[in-house]
């Protein structure tokens, strides 16, 4: 871990420090880490987009307006590769809010989601993506056998994903 020293006016750290007390930080090494990760995050987005992705979707619907609900669920299960997990909230008696976790590359992803937010009756439409890079390919052993060097090698190849900030 590195460190270093920034000067800041005292109305700028009274701003900061309320800041870093509003959202429950511990320390302003904390704060300043999570402001400089998603700067970088910005920053490579935008000039580089990151092959592969983890992202929420979340979006507001109306139950049964313009068959919405099958449009919706026929374009996650034709994304399927995609889509990681669905959670739907009913927010009254109409109105739906549904948030997708998605993981693939990012051009699909951010395609996939321009997609499904433009469905007709899909409102607040806002996709969280975070770059990843891809972190030790290996194999795991298959389910029930005894765990080896061997019984590994067997295993289904996969990769793990981390930030790439």
């Amino acid at each position: 871990m590195q460190r270093f020293t920034i000067s800041l006016d005292d109305k700028l750290a009274q701003d900061f420090d309320a800041w870093i007390a509003q959202r429950g930080y511990a320390n302003r090494s904390e704060a300043v880490r999570d402001l400089l990760r998603a700067e970088l995050e910005r920053t490579a987005q935008r000039e580089q987009e990151a092959a592969d992705c983890v992202a929420s979707l979340s979006y507001v619907y109306r139950r049964g307006e313009l068959d919405v609900t099958r449009r919706l669920t026929s374009l996650q299960h034709e994304h399927h590769d995609l889509v990681v997990s669905s959670t739907m909230v009913p927010l009254d008696h109409e109105f739906r809010l549904e948030t997708l976790t998605l993981r693939g590359a990012t051009a699909v992803v951010r395609q996939f989601a321009d997609l499904l937010c433009a469905q007709r009756g899909v409102r607040h439409g806002k996709l969280n993506l975070i770059s990843m890079e891809t972190h030790q390919p290996h194999r795991h052993a298959l389910p029930g056998a005894k765990a080896s060097k061997k019984s590994a090698a067997a295993g289904v190849p996969h990769l793990h994903l981390r930030p790439a900030h």
